[in-house]
């Protein structure tokens, strides 16, 4: 087992200036073991995907309120597609109507969290998502 840490990037696309629930997200990983790097507020996908490339992340968790979230996801996974990075999975949270869901899977989201998840059922959907992601690799602690 390696001694390296999971990373977690937690970003905020878009204009949106709510951030209350990417830093209670943020705490809860690294209290759970996690590293976790947040972005703050207003990036741009290109930025969102430049910090997961440079931080060789295993995760990047978005939190979108805005309402552009078939937009935002769409330009962040072409990105990483771009970028020879599809192999970094993507959750979002936000307020997404439930026809979006689908979409959203669709396009390569894994995970879709909205108003009102447990923060238990958030961690343990990141936990199972890097654990299939990583299945076959060396394997990484929290």
């Amino acid at each position: 087992m390696t001694n390296r840490k999971m990373r977690i990037l937690i970003g905020k696309p878009g204009l949106d200036g709510h951030n209350r629930g990417a830093k209670i997200i943020a705490k809860e990983l690294c209290g759970q073991g996690y590293e976790v790097i947040y972005t703050g507020l207003r990036n741009s996908p290109e930025q969102i995907v430049s910090a997961a490339i440079q931080e060789a992340v295993d995760l990047i968790g978005l939190s979108i309120l805005s309402g552009a979230h078939l937009r935002i996801c769409r330009k962040i996974m072409d990105l990483l597609d771009q970028n020879g990075a599809t192999d970094i999975p993507v959750i979002v949270g936000g307020i997404i109507p439930d026809d979006d869901v689908t979409k959203l899977k669709e396009m390569g989201i894994s995970e879709v969290f909205g108003p009102g998840t447990s923060l238990s059922t958030i961690v343990e959907a990141i936990g199972n998502t890097l654990a299939a992601e990583n299945a076959g690799r060396a394997p990484l602690k929290r």
